[in-house]
């Protein structure tokens, strides 16, 4: 990009289906769980791993809240933010 002196700016794109119906995610993107309840924190987390299929569920995150790792299959709340690298110019 110009300007920036080579540096490599990251986008984050969603992903806005929910429920691991068509989900697909890749090592690094996050997953972001919005409550249904005014009152509870939005969750989120890095995929550390994949181990559907071509990005399908279900992944090994690591919740940013806790430091927990976890095997998740993704519920109807659940959008996935892909990290893409932009052009370099």
């Amino acid at each position: 990009m110009g300007g920036l002196g080579g540096t490599v700016e990251l986008m984050a794109r969603t992903q806005p289906e929910g429920g691991g119906g068509g989900m697909r995610a890749q090592v690094g993107d996050r997953i972001v769980i919005r409550s249904a309840h005014v009152d509870e924190p939005v969750r989120d987390g890095e995929v550390l791993e994949v181990r559907g299929a071509d990005g399908a569920p279900p992944y090994r995150v690591r919740w940013s809240d806790t430091g927990h790792e976890a095997l998740f299959f993704p519920g109807p709340d659940a959008t996935v933010h892909h990290l893409d690298t932009a052009p370099d110019d």
